[in-house]
């Protein structure tokens, strides 16, 4: 597989990069022209401090934020989110007057859980979640009506990147989006070029990297 990325510096900070691959890739809801090597930023502190700054910068302060809800792997953005946060002065309504930062658990039939000891972060509270990457958009749909569930109102969502600009009205605060990435381009399986063309697929990929097809 071809690993020679292309480096895209974000606007608001050039020191927050962006590695990208094109070629035909199957996500799990969509068919993408890039991949994103987005793991420098999710495990290296600098990066990640780097780009938890970045899109602190994108909310208000009066932007009342209680919990992050990390998924793909952003508990270290999450980590350096909460302390820009908080040391911005973001309103927190919970009793500790601090910034949980969570996971969820999907068990093995795909379902996305919050244990009982978890709640507490959730119930009557303020929720940030925090993303990899959105594409269609399902997958944060489906970690939003999860929160939810648990009593959480949703006062923000970020990533990385997102190739949609909201979802249930709420607006997607990112780093990169679709103009950042004009080659990119989304399709349903069905409705997909490449595959129409007969050009192979060459991985299958997500926030957490990719797995070449051979």
């Amino acid at each position: 597989m071809n690993t020679d990325y292309q480096k895209i510096p974000a606007k608001q900070n050039p020191n927050v990069q962006l590695m990208i691959l094109p070629g035909h890739f199957v996500t799990s809801h969509s068919h993408v022209t890039t991949y994103m090597e987005i793991t420098n930023m999710k495990t290296r502190c600098n990066e990640a401090s780097g780009l938890a700054t970045l899109l602190a910068q994108r909310y208000s302060i009066d932007t009342p934020v209680d919990t992050i809800v990390c998924i793909d792997g952003t508990e270290v953005i999450g980590t350096y989110l909460a302390e820009v946060l908080m040391r911005s002065g973001f309103l927190s309504y919970n009793a500790h007057r601090t910034i949980y930062v969570i996971s969820p658990e999907l068990t093995a039939s795909g379902q996305i859980i919050f244990r009982d000891n978890m709640v507490g972060a959730l119930k009557n509270k303020h929720v940030l979640l925090l993303l990899g990457s959105i594409t269609t958009g399902n997958s944060v749909d489906s970690i939003a009506r999860s929160v939810s569930y648990y009593g959480a109102k949703i006062s923000g969502i970020c990533s990385i990147f997102s190739a949609i600009d909201e979802i249930n009205d709420v607006p997607i605060v990112s780093a990169f989006r679709l103009d950042d990435i004009p080659e990119y381009g989304s399709y349903k399986p069905t409705e997909c070029p490449l595959c129409a063309q007969g050009i192979k697929i060459d991985a299958i990929v997500n926030s957490f990297g990719y797995s070449e097809l051979n």
